[in-house]
């Protein structure tokens, strides 16, 4: 087993801020020009060309990182790197293996590269809903959940993964069966849920109930909670409250669109909304959730909505030198 620094003590927990990455896959298809199939960027780590592109486009963020003087949460690109969709783009389980220990490498490459004692890099297994990540479909229990997705977690703390973050669930069991599988492979977790347009899981439950079931059945076994690819118009009024679940939630990637996941799923094109705004509207979620300590995006977002985050929510750059920074 790979040695995994930060496994037992997670830094953004401790008051440490933390940026992490956009929208990746919106990045490589709109803006980048690559076909992912299924939206699978790990499918890139098949040729040297598409491994290299990746580390780029992390390096991107962990630049903006030194800029503010902060950490990185490098969250691999294995969204999709689980069993049923892996066979779907046609990966057999030893070469889906491989491609999942070879991006929790791609971490640790960058972690060497930008790291410093101060500016922690924390390296996260990424792990996608079974299903579409828009809409529920065929929901698993929470006993199904935690085996479907043990096989991955499994690799991830063989690896030397610091932790995994479930992102867009958009269900409560789903998330319940990744923090138990979780829990037996010894790493921390983060569940990331999605939501609609009224601030609900896509299965209907609101955000609270959500929390506090998968709290209530796990014993508290999430790391913390985090909300992505939503607009922060569609949940800033569920936050409207100083109730004790709210402390729960460390992380915010939402969507540069104002869209639905509807309309979003059936638009050919890519709405970048207004990164100063998007910043703008982080600043308000920070004033409501003081405990936020994890800053990124999701569909449609990059660099440019991130460093709008940061200045909203970290502050003035304060790492490399303005003109280091835009050399």
């Amino acid at each position: 087993m790979t040695f995994a620094p930060y496994r037992h003590h997670l830094p953004q927990l401790s008051g440490q801020q933390f940026l992490t990455d956009g929208g990746l896959e919106t990045t490589l298809v709109f803006h980048d020009g690559f076909d992912l199939p299924h939206f699978a960027a790990f499918d890139l780590m098949r040729t040297a060309e598409g491994r290299a592109h990746l580390k780029d486009y992390y390096r991107r963020y962990a630049r903006l990182a030194q800029d503010f003087g902060v950490g990185l949460i490098i969250e691999t690109p294995t969204w999709r790197a689980q069993p049923g969709w892996g066979a779907r783009i046609g990966y057999n389980p030893v070469a889906l293996e491989a491609i999942n220990r070879e991006c929790i490498e791609l971490g640790r490459e960058i972690r060497a590269e930008f790291e410093t004692p101060q500016t922690p890099y924390v390296i996260s297994g990424n792990l996608g809903p079974r299903g579409d990540g828009y809409q529920v479909g065929t929901a698993m229990s929470a006993a199904e959940a935690e085996d479907y997705h043990a096989w991955q977690i499994g690799i991830f703390a063989d690896a030397g993964a610091d932790m995994v973050a479930l992102l867009t669930a958009t269900y409560v069991e789903e998330a319940i069966g990744v923090a138990r599988a979780a829990k037996v492979a010894g790493l921390p977790c983060a569940i990331s849920f999605t939501l609609e347009t009224d601030g609900r899981l896509p299965s209907g439950q609101p955000l609270k109930e959500a929390i506090l079931q998968a709290d209530g059945e796990t014993g508290e076994a999430p790391a913390y909670y985090m909300i992505n690819c939503a607009h922060p118009t569609h949940f800033q009024d569920v936050l409207a409250s100083d109730a004790p679940w709210l402390e729960r939630i460390r992380g915010i990637r939402a969507n540069a669109s104002r869209m639905s996941h509807a309309e979003l799923d059936n638009s050919e094109t890519l709405d970048e909304g207004d990164p100063r705004e998007l910043g703008g509207q982080y600043g308000d979620l920070l004033e409501r959730l003081p405990g936020l300590s994890v800053f990124g995006g999701c569909c449609g977002t990059d660099h440019r909505h991130v460093e709008a985050i940061g200045f909203a929510c970290i502050g003035e750059p304060r790492g490399r030198p303005a003109e280091a920074r835009h050399a």
